[in-house]
């Protein structure tokens, strides 16, 4: 585990954290602005596509879940083995702590080590508190989807953001 300057813990994610993790995924899906899905996944399909070594959640204290990272792979195309896709959820409670920073600084750290040279994602351009924590994190704009896809029958766009690592050449 390791501890941030706000006092949280990054740790990886385990089962034990199913129940919080998810929680705070349905919030950010209630919320309308954090993703095209309309309901959290069991956790048993959650925990079967996100990749393994890079799943973190962030604790207090008290080990609650504040917030959670993970990702997945883009293709399974060999050309983009070192391509991934993350999402980044933070309980409303705990937004404004530096959470997100923290979680996505540990991912980068993590996705670096491992020889990922992309993180990417798509983020509502609504959601400008996640546009901005990406672009603190040194994640970089790189276009608009437009009306990419129907959410609650609304056409919505999607904001590509992309890091790529600065240690893989």
């Amino acid at each position: 585990m390791t501890p941030t300057e706000t006092g949280v813990r990054i740790a990886p994610m385990r089962p034990e954290h199913a129940e919080q993790v998810l929680a705070i995924y349905r919030l950010g899906i209630d919320e309308g602005n954090a993703t095209f899905e309309a309901t959290a996944p069991a956790w048993e399909a959650f925990d079967s596509a996100k990749l393994p070594a890079h799943r973190l959640v962030a604790l207090n204290q008290g080990d609650q879940v504040l917030g959670w990272a993970a990702v997945v792979p883009v293709s399974d195309r060999c050309a983009y083995a070192g391509v991934v896709e993350h999402s980044v959820y933070v309980h409303p409670n705990a937004r404004g702590r530096r959470v997100g920073l923290a979680l996505l600084t540990a991912l980068l750290a993590s996705t670096d080590a491992a020889g990922i040279w992309t993180v990417q994602s798509g983020i509502f351009p609504e959601n400008t508190a996640s546009l901005a924590l990406h672009q603190r994190a040194g994640f970089r704009i790189i276009g608009t989807r437009e009306r990419i896809g129907r959410h609650h029958g609304i056409w919505r766009d999607v904001v590509l953001v992309e890091r790529r690592s600065p240690v893989i050449r």
